[in-house]
């Protein structure tokens, strides 16, 4: 960072601030999803269910903010709902 130019210490200050933002959301989004497939592993249907709800809302954020894009989201939401579809079948 160049020590002269006032508009580059404040470009790296808002760049600190948006990289820890940031990683605090990426950090959500992966807690939940650990937390998802311990529901799943535990068989805990009603869980599981909350657990993917919560999920799908973070990663929608996520991508929303641009933090993941969009496929990445779509992606991330489609295997773990894949996931839970195997696990825990419909019943008729």
């Amino acid at each position: 960072m160049s020590v002269k130019n006032s508009s580059a210490a404040k470009r790296h200050k808002q760049s600190e601030v948006r990289r820890l933002r940031n990683k605090s959301v990426k950090s959500a989004v992966r807690t939940c999803a650990k937390k998802f497939v311990a529901s799943v592993t535990a068989k805990n249907s009603e869980e599981a269910t909350a657990r993917l709800r919560e999920l799908t809302k973070e990663l929608d954020t996520a991508a929303r903010k641009g933090i993941v894009s969009k496929n990445a989201a779509a992606r991330k939401k489609s295997r773990m709902q894949r996931l839970y579809n195997n696990t825990f079948p419909a019943v008729n």
